[in-house]
């Protein structure tokens, strides 16, 4: 049994390492997000589209590290640990986090280029505020995953 503990400890390990990462990437989305809330506040017609690129970038990269490093290694740790109950339930977070993410894209889409940018330049007050709703779900449905496959099923 304390050989069992190790090898999952072992094999578990990394992916302390790997959340820890991905939660200074959801701090540094936040800066970047408060940013451009401030920006848009302040003179709306004066943001930038470097501005708006460096926080759809950092939202983008946060939003993949979820759904291809986060997530399925989440899912594989608690398959390893037979958590049946944990696989269920991340598959009904993972259906609302789903919504976030299309959110997300449709952002991205809106402001990927300067004549689009400036074309949707005046909805960005708008998107900033349907944003902060989304993610603030998304954070909390993602710390429920996290809590739920990985600290769960982490040996004391």
């Amino acid at each position: 049994m304390l050989e069992d503990c190790k090898n999952a400890q072992e094999r578990w390990g990394g992916v302390h390492g790997l959340i820890d990462r991905w939660l200074e990437q959801r701090r540094a989305l936040l800066v970047s997000f408060i940013e451009l809330k401030d920006a848009c506040d302040t003179e709306l017609e004066a943001v930038s589209k470097e501005r708006i690129d460096t926080f759809s970038q950092t939202l983008m990269d946060y939003i993949s590290a979820g759904h291809f490093e986060i997530y399925p290694q989440l899912a594989e740790e608690a398959k390893a640990f037979d958590d049946e109950s944990a696989l269920h339930i991340a598959s009904r977070l993972l259906e609302r986090l789903e919504m976030s993410t299309q959110m997300v894209l449709e952002f991205d889409q809106d402001y990927e280029s300067p004549v689009r940018c400036q074309q949707h330049l005046v909805r960005l007050p708008a998107w900033i505020d349907r944003l902060a709703k989304g993610l603030t779900e998304r954070f909390a449905l993602e710390d429920q995953l996290i809590a739920r496959l990985h600290a769960a099923n982490t040996p004391n």
